[in-house]
């Protein structure tokens, strides 16, 4: 069967006159973006070009929502109750849905951001927050996730699911990644990076940190596009998985498949 994959980007992350990556150049490549939501970048306005964009390009819109954490980008840890995760969580979605819905269109999927993200992972009561906020939103959102308590949250209230593969992120043997305060957490070589993502797409494995071969599902890949040549790199990324023999897809034709294979993710 052919292999089909969804790739994914983190956008919008600017606010007021600050900009970070190429958005226009990146969403050529793209079949599916995550737009930051106002909590850890994103303005009213750069939100409203963002969903504009997207959808001249026909690329599936979801929402980054973040810990409320503007000055650090939401890559700090915030001891938030859940109930406060939660209507955080509900409050950004909502917020980009008005835009969706004002360029005709809607929002396909939920991906937590930098910290948050992290922690949704393996902390069973945020992860119940998120999945609450997105079934209580929309039901028919997709989340994506990492394997983890969010999948498994998500999962556990009938939420469609998909598994992020992270093109130049280090993991960890337990299948969390490497935190970005240590060395080697972000990988720099194109080819590696390359090497990578067929892997986890073709083969369903990745590298580890300890040098092990990591069994990993990956129904979209994330790419950044806030590091240095982040514009070559994907198209790198989208090129070699193309001579793999995988079809760049969106989201929900890649779950489809899946589903219509037999495939689950447990």
């Amino acid at each position: 069967m052919t292999r089909m994959v969804d790739l994914v980007a983190d956008l919008g992350e600017g606010f007021g006159a600050y900009r970070m990556g190429d958005d226009e150049a990146l969403l050529d490549l793209l079949t599916s973006a995550n737009v930051a939501c106002g909590f850890h970048a994103g303005d009213p306005r750069i939100m409203d070009a963002t969903v504009a964009s997207c959808v001249r390009r026909g690329v599936a819109v979801g929402a980054h929502p973040s810990f409320p954490d503007l000055v650090g980008f939401g890559r700090r840890a915030m001891d938030l109750t859940p109930d406060e995760v939660r209507t955080d969580v509900l409050y950004q979605i909502g917020a980009l849905q008005a835009f969706a819905t004002a360029h005709g269109t809607r929002v396909r999927h939920v991906a937590p951001h930098g910290r948050l993200g992290n922690l949704v992972a393996t902390r069973s009561d945020y992860a119940a927050a998120v999945a609450d906020a997105v079934a209580a939103v929309d039901p028919s959102l997709i989340v994506l996730a990492q394997q983890g308590e969010l999948a498994v949250a998500a999962r556990t209230r009938g939420l469609p699911v998909a598994i992020v593969g992270i093109a130049d992120r280090a993991y960890r043997a337990d299948g969390t990644l490497v935190p970005r305060s240590a060395p080697g957490a972000v990988i720099h070589d194109p080819d590696e990076i390359a090497r990578r993502t067929v892997r986890m797409v073709t083969e369903g494995v990745v590298r580890t940190v300890d040098g092990t071969d990591l069994p990993v599902e990956c129904d979209t890949v994330l790419v950044h596009g806030d590091t240095a040549g982040a514009i070559s790199l994907a198209r790198r990324i989208r090129d070699e998985l193309t001579r793999a023999g995988v079809v760049i897809a969106a989201l929900t034709e890649v779950l489809a498949s899946r589903a219509g294979a037999g495939w689950c993710h447990g």
